[in-house]
């Protein structure tokens, strides 16, 4: 492969995660994996919480598609991609927004105050019915997701 197809795959990978995470997070986690993620939702003790099972389940995938890399080379690319938006993920949703492992940056502006907010605006519904903002690192409109959610509500 030439290093102009390997940072394709790479950049392709970590683009399809977001969609495969904006996916499984819609239709598995807060449809029939809920009893998983619900952990997320709710307060809790400890460090971890059973949504890390959702980690530990895609790094062991990703652990596959390495060793299959070995024999054939744009999976072990592939799974660098993915390992790059893991990496990724952990930093903006479990380290920034969520302050996990001791991080206590908040950020005041920029696209990061809008992952913020949007993931916020994602955890303001109570269950897994009716949330907003599915997606990790692409954020919508603060502003419009709050108007979907007063849509939402119930009077």
């Amino acid at each position: 492969m030439t290093w102009f197809e390997k940072l394709a795959l790479v950049v392709g990978m970590v683009l399809f995660m977001e969609c495969f995470a904006w996916a499984t997070h819609k239709y598995v986690m807060h449809g029939w994996g809920w009893g998983w993620h619900r952990s997320h939702h709710e307060p809790h003790e400890g460090a971890f919480e059973k949504n890390d099972l959702y980690a530990v389940t895609f790094a062991v995938f990703v652990v596959g598609l390495f060793t299959a890399g070995m024999w054939w080379e744009p999976l072990w690319w592939a799974a660098l991609g993915i390992t790059i938006y893991g990496g990724i993920y952990a930093f903006v949703h479990d380290m920034m927004v969520h302050q996990r492992f001791g991080m206590r940056w908040v950020p005041r502006r920029g696209y990061s105050k809008r992952l913020l907010q949007a993931h916020r605006l994602h955890h303001a519904v109570k269950g897994k019915e009716g949330g907003v903002s599915f997606g990790f690192l692409f954020a919508p409109n603060p502003t419009k997701l709050k108007r979907k959610l007063s849509q939402r509500v119930d009077p």
